[in-house]
This record gives structure tokens, sequence and C-alpha cells, in this order.
């Protein structure tokens, strides 16, 4: 049976999400106070042309050793439909203090004709060796349909690091996802265990749950990849670990990937919508925090229902993924909406409890002025346990912010507001720090590529805070 998609940006996060608030993002909102430490320095290390080179990076970027940058695009002008097009970068630093970093696209991806993935639905991971691992929500050897024509039910991918100066990567699909009892539009950062298994998300598919989206099939998975015994040879077999049954079931819809997993490999993740009734947006839920666990290799893995967000007017809702522990068991992620003012997005905080159970506490709620708001993915720590991460829209130009938020008094600044071009603005990635503790992420508009006209702006920007 094939499963069916009737528009590109429905459900997939690079959609409608952002057009619903593309006119919010030039246009912040003033009158809200806010604690602000003094502008950092920030370098555009790379601004997106929207050609061959890629444009609107997604997702987690990565870096090696050498402190190389790897990152990956959802769009190029390479090859046709431009919907089954992509990329993986690299971004590497220069030899001498004064000299530019310097790109270099290490794959661009062919589509479902040529059998390949399409437009990459999350970023990277990077094994030990160095090896890249990741997404695309299309392409592949899936049966779903774009528009009346085959579009591919996404894939997950490996791009095998090159062993010799000058050499090339390689890139190889671990799987294609089916459709229908099977996961589709995979999105999110993967993850790894420590056996080497690889988990993650899709949007739709699973069998589960009629009512999440009037177009896609069903209200998506939880998947994990187990390599072959021997390394080199055979195949990633896949694992549907849970389909999530939506919001008439109580249960979670449309999950967003970005799973944290602890010691005894239980996972963790959020939902968008579903859960059950809430004060925001009764008919599709709020969304959910979960958790899976098996009792036992090869044992069928069960769902817990930790939370169910917007019980209450000042709750979070649309929870995003790349959830971040700390040394604690505590965990730690961001909404789109909700919050003390409604529409603007929370930082949360769930700390395990000794009877069992998770306890929300509100770390900050966005004010939607220059504070920032929107935030559309997680937090993440640095050395001194200061958690830091991106508003997409708002602060002092309309172009989102980078903020931090004081481990010992939780006091919440903003770090750094884009202004757009040939800044960068909407940033949307994870952070990482090096060594120093100078910040890189990306932003999805913005910089001096002016080829880019998929929403009237340009490519988006790799970016450096710090020195």
């Amino acid at each position: 049976m094939t499963s069916t998609i009737t528009s590109l940006s429905e459900g997939f996060e690079y959609g409608i999400t952002r057009l619903i608030w593309f006119a919010m993002i030039l246009c912040p909102t003033a009158g809200f106070a806010t604690t602000a430490s003094a502008q950092a320095q920030e370098t555009v290390l790379y601004s997106f042309q929207g050609g061959g080179d890629g444009a609107g990076p997604v997702g987690s970027i990565v870096m090696d050793k050498a402190g190389n940058l790897y990152g990956a695009t959802y769009h190029t002008n390479t090859c046709v439909p431009t919907t089954q097009c992509g990329s993986v970068y690299e971004v590497s630093p220069p030899s001498r203090p004064d000299d530019s970093w310097t790109e270099t696209t290490l794959y661009v991806f062919q589509g479902v004709e040529a059998g390949d993935g399409g437009e990459p639905g999350g970023g990277l991971i990077q094994d030990a060796s160095g090896n890249l691992y990741g997404t695309t929500a299309y392409g592949g050897a899936g049966p779903c349909i774009l528009l009346g024509t085959l579009a591919g039910c996404g894939t997950v991918y490996e791009l095998v690091r090159l062993t010799e100066p000058g050499g090339t990567w390689t890139e190889k699909i671990l799987y294609s996802f089916q459709g229908n009892q099977d996961g589709q539009l995979p999105i999110g950062d993967l993850v790894f265990d420590k056996r080497g298994n690889l988990y993650g998300a899709t949007e739709f598919g699973g069998g589960k749950g009629d009512t999440c989206d009037p177009d896609y099939q069903y209200c998506g998975t939880v998947f994990k990849l187990t390599p072959p015994r021997t390394t080199g040879s055979g195949s990633w077999t896949e694992s549907v670990l849970h389909s999530f049954e939506g919001v008439e079931a109580g249960d979670g819809a449309n999950p967003n990937g970005g799973l944290a997993i602890d010691a005894k490999g239980v996972l963790y993740g959020t939902t968008a919508i579903g859960g059950g009734h809430c004060v925001k947006i009764s008919d599709a839920g709020c969304g959910t925090l979960y958790s899976l666990s098996s009792p036992a290799p090869s044992r069928p893995w069960s769902e817990t229902i930790l939370y169910r967000f917007g019980a209450n007017h000042r709750d979070g809702s649309g929870p995003n993924g790349d959830l971040t522990f700390d040394n604690s068991g505590n965990l730690y992620g961001t909404s789109q909406t909700g919050g003390r003012y409604f529409t603007d997005g929370t930082v949360f905080q769930f700390a395990p409890q000794p009877g069992g159970g998770f306890a929300e506490t509100l770390i900050y709620s966005f004010q939607g002025g220059n504070d920032g708001f929107l935030p559309m993915d997680g937090v993440k720590f640095d050395k001194q346990g200061n958690l830091y991460g991106t508003a997409a829209a708002g602060g002092s130009w309309g172009g989102g912010t980078v903020f931090r938020i004081l481990r010992k008094t939780r006091a919440f600044q903003v770090v750094y507001s884009f202004q757009a071009n040939p800044d960068g603005f909407y940033p949307d990635s994870p952070l990482i720090f090096d060594a120093v503790g100078s910040i890189y992420g990306t932003t999805l508009y913005g910089g001096t590529g002016p080829d880019c006209r998929n929403f009237g702006e340009w490519c988006g920007i790799v970016f450096k805070i710090g020195r």
C-alpha cells in the first residue's frame, strides 16, 4: 500500500511552521523588559549561497578534533526536483588567524530517482572514526507519493570519512523507510547507544492514529537501527520501537527526534502534539514527554507518558526535540509556544522523583521582546553548567537570539541578537562549544547569499560567538 504526501511543507519541521512565524520574525514585540548582558562578538564563518553549496542549514552541527565543522542543508539548486536535494558540508578553520574559514560540499543528495535520499530532516552525529550520520525527510526506496509523484519516505544515511587527504567521502543508505506500518518522514537528530545502535523518530507512519494530520498517514514512530554483526558487510536492521496513537488515545503524536538516552538505555523524547486535552490546542494536544524502555534484549519496548504539556495556561506547549541531561538525571528542553506569556515559548526542567516519574519546573518563559521568542531546539550545558540555547525570532533586531541561563542564579541573559543581513537570522539549530568555550551554530536564513527565494530571504549562515 502506498503512503501519500500531499504537501512538501505540511508536517515537516522546515515547512509550514516557518511560514506561520515568518512575519513575526522581522517585527519584534516591544515593551517587555529582559535581563541582558553586553552583546558578544559574533563571526559569520560561512554564508551559504544557494547553489551547489546548499541553503537552509538544518539540525545539529558537529566538530572533529581538528576543529572542522560538519552539517547538513535541506536545499540545493543542483538537482530537479529541488525537494529531493540537500547537502552535507564541512567548514574548516583557516591556517592563519586572519584568513577566512573554508566551506567544502562533501555530498549533494540526488533524490528518489537516483535511489538516494533527499532533503535532510535533521543534522549530523559523528562516531569515533569520524563518520557522519543523519536523516533525509524524503527519497530512498519507499513508496510514498508527493503531489502524484514518487517522493520516497525518507532515509537514514552514513557518510564514510575519507581515509587519505584529498579523498572523497562515500555515502551509504543505511535504511529506506517504507511508510504505513513503518516510519515516514524521519526528523531531528539521531543518537547512538553504547553498542552502536542508532535511534531516531519519524514524524508520520507507524500504522496507528488517524487524526494527526489530514494528509499524512498515522502519528509517527520511534525506531532503532541495529548495525550488521560484521563491520563493513551486511545491512542495518530497523525495528519500530513505538507507534504513536495520537490525542484520541491519550498518546503523543508527531515525535521530534533528538532523543536522549540514559545509562540504563532508556530513551526519552517529546512529541509536538498529542497527549490529551490542553488549554491552548484542545483539538490536537500540546505535546508530551515520554520514555521508552525494554526489560531485556529482544523484548518489546514499552512507552510511558511522563508528562502532558498544556495542563494550565502558563505551561509550555509544542515541546521540541534535543533533550539534555545534567549530572543529576534532570532533563532539560524547550517548547516553541506557551509559557507565562502564552505564545512565546519556554525553557523547562524535569526532575526525577523518589517515587518515580518526573516533576516539571519552568525555568524561563520568553516575553516576545528583546529576549526573543519561538525556541526551536533544545538547550546545551557549557563546562560551567550554564544552559545555552537559541530563540528563532525576536531580540533587539528581530532576527532571533542566543541566550544563556546561569547555573547558580538561573538568571536569563541574551548573549547575541541577530541582525538579518549580512548577519544571520532565524537561529534554530542546537549549539555546540569548542575547548575554550566559543559557541557555534547555524541560522536558517540571513547572510550574503542572494539566491534563496523560497521565503524571500537569504540562505543561512554558520556562526561563531566568542574568541
